[in-house]
């Protein structure tokens, strides 16, 4: 885990990491709803947001938003190790999901849709709608409610020649836990390999490893707001493949090109700041001398420092009885996975767990709720349960935070 300098170090680095601007001191432990902001991005969304000229003009400044363009799609083109293809700025993560969907359905061959019933709605629905409107079954793999995943092994059980689109949750909101991309992906292009794989990575993009090149896919998205950057963009890399399907575009416009209208040039660049922050970890804990070896690094760590967080939030630290020593609490998949990236979910027997969350925020400790509704009941009507307690942490969390989140609920459960 990081040592108290580094630590110190990185939390200067965000906004608002002990303090609410409405509320005061406060644990931030609401991460998966939306990461806190790196001060850079800050400073750039200001400076961006003053400037008047648009890309594509023959002048000084719309000549350097264009370069500013240029290399955010370099830096999110390293940031999920993709080689070629497209990078896209979007209204959000969803939105985005919805359009790589959309037109792989549309675009693609005769055949089967096929996800997982542990997806979040944002693929799930997406694809439901455009396979139905494309004429295609929807085929949903189930997920193991005991774990909170789904394998590749699952996958190679439904995958069939004619799978015309898949899709792949990277990581759960709900449950917390990382997927097998690679093997899963592997599973699908072994018995249908010209199969469109979109990924939904909003979850897993603060949290560990991303190599699309890797794992050979055709779409992967991102929610930058859950990255350490700004709500009011999405971010997605659209394989060379899915972006010569047709799709929305302007009549004798630029040939692939994905974006409508003019973008946001800010957006671009406070993604840039989140890679470069990456970059700067990365070379704090490593000597490696590419930018592939520091954000390798960078992601290491992170995974580390993120899984000794929750394995004491989990088990106890000192004399601070975990959540598993308190009475009534059950974990979502289960206390002890491996794939758990960052986030810890759980109900109480008997308890209702607004009731408890309420009681976090009372003593300074912001969580949230989900409820078996359109967001999370794909995984917790199997359980049973009409509600649990999500604690979502990142990198920048410390264990003293932890232990305030442990000597909180020990007062609240007894």
């Amino acid at each position: 885990m990081f040592d108290d300098a580094l630590l110190t170090q990185i939390r200067g680095r965000f906004a608002h990491v002990e303090d609410c601007p409405f509320t005061g001191k406060r644990v931030f432990f609401e991460n998966a709803g939306g990461a806190l902001t790196l001060n850079s991005v800050v400073e750039v969304s200001a400076r961006f947001a003053a400037i008047p000229d648009n890309q594509g003009r023959d002048n000084p400044a719309s000549k350097a938003l264009v370069e500013v363009i240029a290399k955010a799609r370099e830096d999110l083109r390293a940031f999920v190790g993709a080689e070629g293809g497209a990078v896209i700025v979007g209204e959000s993560g969803t939105e985005l999901l919805f359009r790589l969907i959309r037109d792989a359905c549309l675009g693609a061959g005769a055949g089967q849709a096929l996800g997982s019933t542990v997806e979040h709605p944002a693929s799930r629905s997406a694809m439901a709608r455009w396979a139905e409107v494309s004429g295609r079954k929807h085929v949903l793999i189930p997920h193991d409610d005991a774990t909170g995943q789904v394998t590749p092994e699952a996958y190679a059980a439904h995958v069939t020649p004619d799978m015309a689109v898949a899709t792949i949750l990277h990581t759960s909101p709900v449950t917390g836990m990382g997927m097998d991309l690679a093997g899963i992906a592997a599973a699908i292009r072994a018995v249908a390999p010209e199969c469109f794989i979109i990924v939904d990575g909003i979850q897993h993009a603060c949290h560990g490893h991303i190599d699309v090149a890797g794992a050979g896919v055709d779409g992967y998205v991102i929610s930058p707001y859950k990255v350490f950057s700004r709500h009011g963009y999405g971010l997605a890399w659209a394989s060379d493949r899915l972006t010569a399907l047709a799709h929305d575009a302007l009549i004798g416009g630029p040939a692939g090109n994905w974006e409508l209208g003019t973008r946001d040039t800010g957006a671009y660049a406070t993604f840039s700041e989140v890679v470069e922050y990456f970059d700067w970890l990365g070379g704090q804990l490593s000597d490696a001398g590419t930018r592939v070896g520091r954000l390798a690094a960078a992601r290491d760590a992170i995974h580390a420092q993120e899984a000794g967080l929750c394995k004491a939030m989990i088990h106890g630290t000192g004399n601070l009885a975990g959540l598993t020593d308190l009475p009534g609490v059950q974990i979502v998949g289960g206390a002890d996975n491996p794939a758990r990236e960052g986030l810890v979910s759980f109900w109480a027997e008997g308890r209702d767990s607004a009731e408890i969350v309420a009681g976090l925020n009372a003593q300074g400790i912001r969580t949230h709720t989900r409820k078996a509704d359109h967001y999370s009941g794909n995984v917790l009507q199997p359980l049973g349960q009409a509600d649990c307690v999500r604690v979502s942490l990142a990198h920048y969390n410390s264990m003293d935070e932890v232990r305030a989140f442990l000597t909180a609920m020990r007062s609240i459960l007894g």
